[in-house]
């Protein structure tokens, strides 16, 4: 059975008090009783003393007249006086009448009665068979008239000592009682200022573990319960500081882990998930209810299994790379290490994923521009040291071959030299230290003065150009000279690889919040297999009839790099047979915050009214696909 405090107090105070009395049965009353018959003893030998002079003065030995001096005697001595002869007779009784003194048995054999015929003062507690009670008898020696030795005896009953102790037990009784009493009262009032301040004490440890940390007891007083109080209100404010640095460091790496780029992946020793941050859930598509399952189970992958498995084996980290599946295939970098062991026990494994799909994807195109740019260039500079070799054989012979020959040198080194001009230029463009300054610029005027610097090509070729970009659409937010540049390439592009009498269409329409151009022919078209290639640097749809027009392979390139530096987007459409159509989107100047656009002259192109342009020049650039 539990017991609160007041229990406990009570219990303690019921203790003491059963102990008291068991103390007063063992000890005190015995005491006192034995104390008592001693003061009766002490008080009987000097009444019998009394008793002893007072029958000195009896003549002779009469029965008579012996038990009317013990009659007389009694009240005085206050007790059973008896007088005996040295037989062992008695001859007086103060509770035997006269007459019935012969038939009382002779005392000789009382062993009082016998110490005192032997001249010795003795005392005895028995029962008295004369008048049936029990009494404390005392005799002395008594010199009888006819010269013997007899005996005087006093005794009274044992009742009065037994009375005695009864009275004073109950004396004791009552005062354990009382005390009894006021130790109840005593511990209840204590039990209630102690349990008052426990239960305080323990509310606040409640609320506390409940997580309210800012409770206190505030106890007064200097005793136990006061310093436990004090000592819990420190606790409190100590758990309440590491818990706000607990917290803080918690957030901190939640933020971290938050926004790293980087997946981070932390298993048990059993290899179940503890955490998962949101960069490898996006990554890996891993469910929200990943953690406390099994990694393998929700990430199969044989590559990521021997890393894990190689990590928990080694005591240093390890390194691997895995590749993802569908929905998107990503090529991941893994380092993985197991966390180090608390007392001797394996703690689980740390695994960062790092994302290096786009630096393999780099260092693949790395690959292709150098052996692109590499076969490129040994074309021409072959074709030169064969016109060289072949011009120093016929130099003196065949002066008209001779000329035919430093032709092809000066073609071929042109195209050396448009090559290296446009690596420098996409080079300049994807380091970014080309910065275009937008302004607004006219659609219709840009596209007029390209068109009339590209007539003479058109119409060699009797091919029909029309613009259908109208002069009032809103200008657009661009760099006027790569906006030529644009136009210039996307324009001869359809003049080279569109046959005679093929139809080029210019036109423009608001779209998106943009303006979007397009460059329709109806040339022979692409295949779509060539499509999603068709800007990548040195890509050709024909090669052999690209080099023969002249092109590099770069032009389409860098018009995606200057579109895209301008804030716009850019592609193609193209149905084989039918033709291609390549459009791109260019921001527009917003009504409110746009400048009024150029004045046009007669022929479509704008009027400048500051003087030439100031901004940077964008590279120059050959025109080819």
């Amino acid at each position: 059975m539990r017991l609160n405090i007041r229990g406990k107090l009570f219990a303690v105070s019921f203790g003491l008090v059963a102990v008291s009395l068991l103390t007063e049965e063992i000890y005190l009353r015995p005491a006192v009783e034995a104390d008592l018959l001693a003061r009766v003893h002490d008080d009987l030998g000097a009444r019998l003393a009394l008793v002893a002079h007072a029958a000195a003065t009896v003549p002779d030995v009469d029965p008579a007249r012996w038990s009317a001096l013990a009659a007389d005697l009694a009240p005085e001595a206050h007790g059973r006086v008896t007088f005996i002869d040295a037989a062992g007779v008695v001859i007086g009784d103060s509770e035997v009448p006269l007459g019935e003194l012969p038939h009382v048995e002779n005392h000789r054999e009382r062993p009082e009665v016998a110490a005192a015929l032997a001249g010795r003062a003795e005392s005895a507690t028995r029962w008295s068979a004369t008048i049936h009670r029990r009494l404390l008898y005392a005799a002395a020696p008594l010199p009888l008239p006819d010269g013997t030795r007899g005996v005087v005896r006093l005794a009274v009953p044992v009742d009065q000592v037994a009375a005695a102790v009864a009275r004073i037990r109950h004396i004791v009784w009552a005062a354990l009682g009382l005390a009894f009493a006021v130790a109840l009262v005593a511990s209840g009032i204590g039990a209630e200022m102690l349990s008052r301040a426990l239960r305080n004490m323990t509310a606040a440890a409640r609320r506390m573990a409940g997580g309210d940390l800012e409770v206190r007891v505030r106890p007064s007083g200097g005793d136990e319960v006061a310093e436990l109080g004090r000592a819990l209100d420190a606790m409190a404010a100590n758990l309440a500081t590491t818990l706000t640095s607990l917290r803080t460091e918690r957030d901190l790496l939640g933020v971290i882990l938050e926004s790293m780029q980087e997946g981070v992946l932390v298993l048990d020793q059993q290899g179940r998930m503890l955490l998962v941050n949101p960069a490898l859930r996006a990554t890996l598509s891993i469910a929200a209810n990943a953690e406390g399952r099994a990694a393998l189970e929700l990430i199969r992958n044989a590559d990521l299994q021997s890393i894990l498995e190689r990590a928990q084996a080694r005591s240093g980290p390890v390194t691997g790379e895995i590749e993802t599946g569908a929905p998107t295939s990503r090529r991941l970098l893994v380092h993985a290490a197991a966390l180090p062991m608390v007392d001797g026990k394996p703690q689980g494994l740390l695994a960062v994923f790092v994302d290096v799909s786009e630096i393999r994807r780099l260092e693949t195109l790395r690959k292709d521009f150098v052996a692109n740019v590499s076969h490129e260039l040994r074309t021409p500079i072959t074709a030169v040291r064969s016109a060289v070799d072949t011009l120093r054989l016929t130099l003196d012979g065949d002066p008209s071959a001779s000329e035919r020959f430093v032709d092809i040198i000066d073609r071929n080194a042109q195209r050396l030299g448009s090559l290296v001009e446009d690596l420098l230029d996409l080079s300049k463009i994807e380091s970014k230290e080309y910065k275009p300054e937008a302004a607004p610029v006219s659609l219709r005027a840009v596209s007029e003065q390209v068109l009339t610097m590209l007539r003479s090509r058109f119409e060699a070729k009797s091919l029909q150009v029309t613009n259908d970009i109208s002069a009032a659409l809103p200008t657009a937010r661009a760099d006027r000279r790569a906006l030529e540049q644009v136009f210039t390439n996307l324009l001869d592009n359809a003049g080279k690889y569109c046959g005679a009498g093929a139809n080029v269409r210019l036109s423009a329409r608001e779209a998106g919040g943009g303006l979007r151009v397009e460059i329709a022919d109806t040339g022979p078209g692409i295949e779509p297999r060539h499509l999603p290639r068709l800007f990548e640097r040195f890509y050709r749809v024909d090669s052999g009839r690209s080099r023969d027009m002249g092109g590099t392979g770069l032009g389409l390139s860098i018009v995606k790099h200057l579109v895209e530096a301008m804030g716009g987007t850019i592609g193609v459409e193209s149905t084989p047979g039918k033709g291609s159509t390549f459009w791109f989107v260019l921001p527009t100047v917003g009504p409110s915050k746009g400048p009024t656009p150029p004045a046009m002259g007669s022929d479509g192109e704008a009027v400048s009214t500051s003087g030439p342009s100031k901004g940077p020049k964008p590279p120059a650039m050959g025109s080819d696909g």
